[in-house]
């Protein structure tokens, strides 16, 4: 049996949902009809595709503990192409402190309760018991991994895992969320709004936000259709500011969205609008 899959059993024993990695870090699509983003997903922007192998079928919504699932045979190319095994720290209950570089972990030791740490290629992980919103560079060098992210398996670690506390929660609290600038053209011809009113923007991105913290599944889609929307409605009469696109970037982040996946959607929303 393959190494890796072996691996990704026994944490799903363990209650720890798993999924193939490549070794990109980047999430494997998961049967023949994904391969090479052939169903239209964006396994990096965490963006599932239509298609219905085993939906979701992308990113950290494809972690599973179901030891059929792991072992189904659309499953098994991934395998077969995997490079590492992820897995969905939020969803084992854990939250994931990930120390890139020596400073980062100079820190913890200084900040943060003792707890198991693992290894990595740069720096740590220190993992706790617990689980909280995911967010990249709450600080130089420290990313949290916790709901909607994955982390990499890079094995048990050592000492005993603690409680997750308060000084890591703070951590994300009013933290800034960068916003990548709209920069949508105006239209030619004096540039006059097409919309009725004011009133009528207001009442979009106040849906738009709604929308998203509504989601209770395919978060990750639904802030990019959203944004899309949005885009659509909004993005080409000038009207549109960083300080909407603030808006739904932190509607998104309360449904554990990161700052970076945020800025990706939009991106991606305005490509695919030709913005």
């Amino acid at each position: 049996m393959n190494t890796h899959l072996t691996t990704a059993l026994r944490l799903a024993t363990a209650g720890v949902p798993v999924m193939p990695l490549s070794a990109d870090k980047r999430p494997v699509a998961n049967c023949p009809v994904c391969t090479n983003l052939a169903c239209g997903g964006r396994p990096n922007m965490k963006v599932p595709g239509p298609c219905t192998c085993l939906a979701p079928c992308h990113g950290w919504a494809a972690t599973t503990t179901n030891p059929a699932t792991l072992t189904a045979l659309a499953w098994a190319s991934a395998w077969r192409h995997a490079g590492a095994v992820a897995y969905h720290p939020g969803g084992g209950g854990l939250t994931v402190v990930d120390l890139d570089h020596a400073d980062a972990i100079a820190w913890a030791r200084r900040e943060l309760p003792a707890t198991r740490t693992v290894p990595t290629t740069r720096g740590e992980h220190w993992i706790y018991l617990g689980v909280m919103p995911s967010a990249n560079a709450v600080r130089d060098g420290v990313d949290i991994k916790s709901a909607m992210s994955y982390a990499r398996w890079l094995g048990p670690g050592t000492g005993t895992m603690t409680a997750l506390p308060d000084t890591v929660r703070a951590l994300i609290v009013n933290k800034p969320v960068p916003v990548r600038p709209v920069s949508v053209p105006v239209p030619t011809g004096g540039g006059e709004c097409r919309h009725r009113a004011p009133a009528y923007l207001e009442r979009g991105i106040a849906m738009a936000e709604q929308r998203i913290t509504a989601a209770t599944s395919g978060v990750h889609a639904t802030v990019y259709r959203t944004f899309l929307a949005v885009l659509s409605a909004h993005g080409r009469c000038g009207c549109l500011t960083d300080t909407h696109a603030a808006r739904l970037f932190a509607a998104a982040q309360t449904k554990g969205e990161s700052a970076r996946h945020c800025a990706d959607a939009w991106s991606n929303a305005r490509t695919s609008l030709g913005m």
